[in-house]
C-alpha cells in the first residue's frame, strides 16, 4: 500500500489519543488498515486492539481488507459495530449478575404492537388524539423518540421540550415511560437497549466497570462525527485510563443530528472525555477534481464551527465537470448523453434533500422512459398515502361513479388526516357510498367532537362537487382540494416533527406544480400517480443525501436546490443558525459524492435557487480548474482570492499562479439607527438583500428587507445580525 505523508503520519502515531480529520474520499479505510497492521507488527497483541465501525457494511469491508493484507495465519483484532460490542457487553454483564436478563425484540412489528397497545390504554378517553397517534407515521415517530431518549441519555420530558416536536405529540413522554415499564415486566428490550442498558449498568456498578477496563491498548473509531452520546460514554468506559483512542472522521460531514450525532463530538467533546489528543489531517481527496474540492471549501467555510482544513484534490484525480441549471429537462438530456457515450445508468445517482423533492424527478424520468430505482423502496413517492389520495381526488373528477365506492371514499377521507380512526371512518364511508347522502344521525358521528363532525361533512361536500370540475385543469382541482380542506393546517398538526410537516406541505406544492406541467393531459397525470412503473435494477439511482453518506458515483445530480427546500424552512418553521449549519453540511456531503460529473439542478423562476449554490462559488471553481488544467500562466479573478490561494499553496501550484480579486462587494459595518431604503445589506442567515422600508428609529427601528434568496422579511434593526454592503 502506497501512502501519502499525511496517511503515514497517522499510521506511525505512537501512544496517546489522536484525532484524524479525514475529508471526503481521503482513503481513511486504507489508512486505518495500515495503522492496525503497524500496531501488530510492533508487538501489540491483536486481542488488545478494537476497531469500531459505523455499520455492518463498513465493518465487513474493513475486516475483508484486513484479512487480505495481514500476514497469513495471524490472529486479527476485533472489528465491531457499536451495537455488536454492546451486545457482547450486555451478555457479559448478565452473566456477572450486573444486568437482568432480557430477550431482544428483533422484529420492528413487535415494537409497533407494543406501542399500539400502550397508546390504546393511554389515550382511551381521547379518541381524536388516539386516531392520530395510531397512524403509521406517528407510531414510527414515537419509536424514534424512544430510541433518541436512549441515544441522547436524557430524561424523556427534557428531550421532548428541547426537540422540534409537533403539537400533537404530548403523549410521547408518558408512552415512553409506559413502554419501558411493559418491557421490564415482559423481560424484553430493543436494539437501542443494546447500548443503553450496559452503559447504565457500568455507571452504577464499579466492580463490573473494573472488569471491562484495562483489556485494550488501542481503540480505533471510524465515522467518529456520527456517534451519539450513549456511544461516546460507552467508548469512554471501554477505554478507561489505559487504551488510546483514535477518532477518525470529518465534523463537516456530521448530518445525523436528528438521531443524536453532534459535530462537536470530534472537537471539545473529545477533549472532555479523553484529554488533549494529537491531531492529524487527511486533506487529500482521491475522489474528484479541483472544481468540487474548491466548491466544498467555499461552502463549508460559512459554518462557524467548521474546521480550518481544506480539501485538496490529488494530482491523478479525474477532472470533475460541474454544471448548474434550472431547466428540469436538462436532467433527461444529461442522462441520455451519458448513455450515448456508452456509460451505464447504474453509475448515476440523483440526490435530493427529502423524498418529496424527488417527485418532479420521478415524473420526469417516467415520462422520458428512463429507468430508475430508489434507495429506499418504501419511499416510492407514488405509494405514499397522501399521493394516492390526491390521485383519488383527481380521479373523482373523471369518474363520478366513485362516489358509490366505499373503499375509494375511505381513501379520500384518510388523507390528509381527518383525525378520526379508520375503524370509525369505514362504516361512515360505507353509508355515504350506499345512500349518497350525508347522515345527520349516525352512530359514528355521535362519538365525535363538533370540529370533527364539521370537517367530515365539509369533506363530503367537496367530494360531491368534484365531478362538476371535470373540465378544470388538474392543478386547479388540487389547489381547490388543498384550500377547501385546509390541508396545510392538517398536515402541520398531523406531523410528529415540524420539519416533517413542512416536507408534506412541500409535497402538495410539488404535485400541484407537476399537475400544471401536464395540464394538457389530465388522464395521463392521473395514470402516472396511480400506476407508476416499478423499480428498475439497471436504472439511475434516486436517493436522499442522508442515504448516500459514505458512497460515491461517477455522475451525481443534486436536484431540488431551491431556497426553502434546501435549506428547508418556511415562515411557520424558520431557519435557526444551528439548522442552517446542518443543512450546509448536508449540501457539502452531497456535492462530494461526485467523481466525474456534478449537475446542480434547481427549479425555474419564481423558485429561488438555494443559497448554497452561490456560497459554493461554482463559477469561480470552474474557471480556476480550467486555468489549472490548461496550463495558463495567470489565474482568473475570483471573489475570495485568499481561500483560493490557500488551495493553490496546498496543492503545490506554481508560486506565480495566484488568484486576484474579481468584482466583489465591500462590506461596511452598519451604524445603528442610520438605515435608508434602497441600501444593500447582508444577513448572517438570509444572505444579501435590499431594504425596502424603514419604520421608526433607534431601538424601535424596523426594516423590511427583500432578500435575494429568503424573500421579504421584517427585522428589528438593533437585534438582527445584518451589515451594509456597498
Amino acid at each position: 500500500m502506497t501512502l501519502t505523508e499525511q496517511q503515514q503520519a497517522v499510521v506511525e502515531h505512537g501512544d496517546g489519543h489522536a484525532r484524524v480529520f479525514a475529508v471526503a474520499g481521503a482513503g481513511k479505510t486504507s489508512t486505518m488498515v495500515a495503522r492496525v497492521l503497524h500496531l501488530m507488527a510492533n508487538g501489540t497483541p491483536a486481542d488488545r486492539i478494537l476497531i469500531l465501525m459505523f455499520n455492518r457494511a463498513a465493518r465487513e469491508d474493513f475486516a475483508a481488507r484486513l484479512r487480505l493484507l495481514a500476514p497469513s495465519g495471524s490472529q486479527l483484532p476485533q472489528v465491531r459495530t457499536f451495537h455488536s460490542i454492546g451486545h457482547r457487553l450486555g451478555q457479559s454483564l448478565m452473566r456477572w449478575g450486573a444486568l437482568p436478563t432480557r430477550r431482544l425484540l428483533d422484529g420492528e412489528w413487535q415494537r409497533e404492537r407494543l406501542a399500539r397497545q400502550v397508546l390504546q390504554r393511554l389515550l382511551a378517553d381521547e379518541p381524536a388524539q388516539l386516531a392520530l397517534a395510531l397512524e403509521e407515521e406517528r407510531i414510527e415517530a414515537l419509536l424514534q423518540f424512544c430510541d433518541l431518549v436512549k441515544s441522547e441519555c436524557l430524561p424523556p420530558a427534557r428531550l421532548h421540550d428541547q426537540g422540534d416536536y409537533g403539537a400533537e405529540t404530548r403523549h410521547f413522554v408518558s408512552a415512553f415511560l409506559e413502554m419501558e415499564r411493559q418491557m421490564h415486566e415482559q423481560g424484553v428490550m430493543t436494539y437501542a437497549d443494546l447500548l443503553y442498558r450496559p452503559l447504565r449498568a457500568l455507571i452504577r456498578d464499579d466492580a463490573a466497570r473494573a472488569r471491562i477496563q484495562g483489556r485494550l491498548d488501542h481503540i480505533i473509531v471510524d465515522e467518529y462525527q456520527d456517534i451519539n452520546e450513549v456511544q461516546l460514554r460507552l467508548l469512554s468506559m471501554l477505554a478507561g485510563k489505559r487504551a488510546s483512542v483514535m477518532a477518525v472522521g470529518d465534523a463537516n460531514q456530521c448530518i445525523y443530528e436528528w438521531r443524536g450525532a453532534r459535530p462537536d463530538a470530534m472537537n471539545a467533546r473529545f477533549g472532555e472525555l479523553f484529554g488533549t489528543p494529537t491531531d492529524y489531517p487527511l486533506s487529500w481527496t482521491f475522489r474528484h477534481g479541483h472544481a468540487v474540492s474548491l466548491m466544498a471549501n467555499h461552502v463549508i467555510r460559512n459554518n462557524a464551527g467548521a474546521a480550518d482544513q481544506l480539501t485538496l484534490s490529488a494530482p491523478d484525480n479525474p477532472t470533475t465537470q460541474v454544471e448548474c441549471d434550472s431547466d428540469g429537462t436538462r436532467l433527461v438530456r444529461v442522462l441520455q448523453e451519458w448513455q450515448d457515450h456508452g456509460r451505464d445508468l447504474k453509475s448515476c445517482v440523483v440526490l435530493v434533500r427529502s423524498w418529496s423533492l424527488s417527485v418532479p424527478v420521478q415524473l420526469r424520468l417516467l415520462r422520458a422512459g428512463i429507468p430508475f430505482q430508489l434507495g429506499q423502496q418504501d419511499r416510492f413517492v407514488f405509494r405514499l398515502p397522501l399521493v394516492r389520495a390526491l390521485a383519488g381526488y383527481l380521479e373523482l373528477t373523471r369518474r363520478p361513479e366513485l362516489l358509490n365506492d366505499s373503499e375509494h371514499l375511505l381513501l379520500l377521507y384518510s388523507q390528509p388526516s381527518a383525525f378520526v380512526s379508520q375503524d370509525r371512518l369505514a362504516p361512515l364511508t360505507a353509508e355515504l357510498a350506499r345512500t349518497g347522502r350525508w347522515p345527520e344521525h349516525h352512530i359514528v358521528l355521535e362519538g365525535l367532537k363538533p370540529f370533527q363532525r364539521r370537517h367530515l361533512r365539509k369533506r363530503w361536500a367537496l367530494l360531491q362537487k368534484l365531478p362538476a370540475m371535470r373540465d378544470q385543469a388538474p392543478a386547479d382541482v388540487l389547489s381547490h382540494v388543498v384550500e377547501t380542506l385546509e390541508a396545510e393546517k392538517l398536515l402541520r398538526r398531523a406531523a410528529a416533527r415540524r420539519d416533517k410537516g413542512e416536507e408534506d406541505i412541500r409535497l402538495l406544492d410539488v404535485l400541484i406544480e407537476q399537475a400544471g406541467e401536464l395540464a394538457d393531459d389530465p388522464e395521463g397525470f392521473i395514470a402516472l400517480l396511480k400506476d407508476p412503473v416499478i423499480n428498475k435494477e439497471q436504472g439511475v439511482l434516486l436517493s436522499t443525501i442522508h442515504g448516500a453518506k459514505g458512497l460515491e458515483w461517477p455522475m451525481v445530480v443534486l436536484a431540488g436546490l431551491n431556497e426553502e427546500d434546501f435549506p428547508l424552512y418556511s415562515r411557520e418553521n424558520p431557519l435557526t443558525p444551528q439548522a442552517l449549519e446542518e443543512e450546509r453540511r448536508l449540501f457539502y456531503v452531497g456535492i462530494t459524492r461526485a467523481r466525474e460529473r456534478l449537475l446542480l439542478l434547481s427549479d425555474p423562476m419564481p423558485r429561488r435557487i438555494s443559497r448554497f449554490v452561490e456560497e459554493a462559488a461554482w463559477e469561480d471553481s470552474i474557471k480556476l480548474t480550467r486555468a489549472l488544467d490548461s496550463g495558463q500562466k495567470t489565474a482568473p479573478g475570483v471573489r475570495d482570492p485568499s481561500l483560493v490561494n490557500r488551495y493553490l499553496d496546498g496543492i503545490g501550484a506554481d508560486a506565480s499562479f495566484r488568484a486576484t480579486a474579481g468584482q466583489k462587494a465591500q462590506t461596511v459595518l452598519s451604524q445603528a439607527g442610520d438605515w435608508r431604503p434602497g441600501e444593500q445589506v447582508r444577513h448572517a442567515v438570509f444572505g444579501e438583500g435590499r431594504i425596502e422600508l424603514v419604520e421608526g428609529d433607534r431601538e424601535r427601528c424596523v426594516l423590511e428587507v427583500m432578500f435575494h434568496q429568503a424573500g421579504r422579511r421584517r427585522l428589528i434593526a438593533s437585534r438582527a445580525p445584518i451589515e451594509r454592503v456597498s
